[in-house]
């Protein structure tokens, strides 16, 4: 695993607008390893899960990001597909879904940029348009 600086920027927003969101520049870790890329760092406040490590595993025809070793969420994008998970709330587990529009990805071994475009459901009914963008680089 390489050193690394991850910046992301977060847009969340209602159905149909990304006005929210966030920006995050963090130390962490990378590797490229048999057309998978790995990436991590740890929450901060800002994103609301201060302290958990968070994982972003970039495979050919998909992303799988977790959180916190699996205990808050393990989210799966999959371009023009939707996946459920179950998301851990203060008040208990939810069932959500995530419906993937887009993912571009130009990542080699010292880093680049990932771009995830994807709705956040509940019931079936988009509660959120949400858009990370990330760029990784060598320190």
């Amino acid at each position: 695993m390489k050193k690394v600086t991850i910046s992301i920027i977060g847009s969340i927003g209602p159905a149909g607008d990304e006005a929210g969101g966030f920006e995050l520049m963090t130390d962490g870790e990378y590797l490229q390893e048999n057309g998978v890329s790995t990436f991590s760092y740890i929450e901060s406040a800002l994103t609301g899960y201060e302290g958990l490590p968070t994982i972003f595993n970039v495979e050919p025809d998909r992303v799988i990001l977790q959180r916190g070793g699996g205990q808050i969420a393990d989210m799966i994008f999959c371009e023009n597909q939707k996946h459920h998970f179950l998301y851990e709330t203060p008040f208990g587990p939810v069932t959500m879904g995530i419906d993937t529009h887009s993912i571009k990805k130009n990542l080699c071994d010292d880093g680049g940029n990932l771009e995830i475009r994807y709705d956040i459901e509940v019931d079936n009914i988009a509660v959120s348009r949400n858009l990370f963008k990330i760029n990784i680089s060598a320190q």
